[in-house]
């Protein structure tokens, strides 16, 4: 994985400050793969029911978080609510790593 250690930890701030303590974080994409390169950081956000103006709000927010904690980077951020089964999730959750 090629995320320091305090990365993780502003990511897992960032997602607890925003979709609240339960919510969970995977890394997927080629940050997963210490092989690689660059790349953007892609994260699936695992929370609980909110309305889609909810969950905008809030990936706007930790996605702002992120920047001022990680600096200025590429990052994909995918909302998964319970019962999303678009190909996305699947896929992050396959292949990608919980922090």
């Amino acid at each position: 994985m090629r995320l320091s250690t305090e990365q993780i930890a502003q990511i897992r701030q960032s997602a607890a400050e925003s979709f609240g303590p339960e919510a969970r974080v995977w890394l997927f994409g080629s940050r997963v793969d210490d092989s690689k390169r660059g790349g953007d950081i892609d994260l699936l956000v695992q929370t609980r029911a909110l309305s889609a103006d909810a969950a905008l709000r809030r990936k706007i927010r930790m996605l702002g978080l992120l920047e001022s904690r990680l600096g200025e980077r590429k990052i994909d951020l995918v909302i998964e609510q319970p019962g999303d089964a678009r190909p996305i999730v699947r896929v992050a959750h396959e292949t990608g790593l919980a922090l």
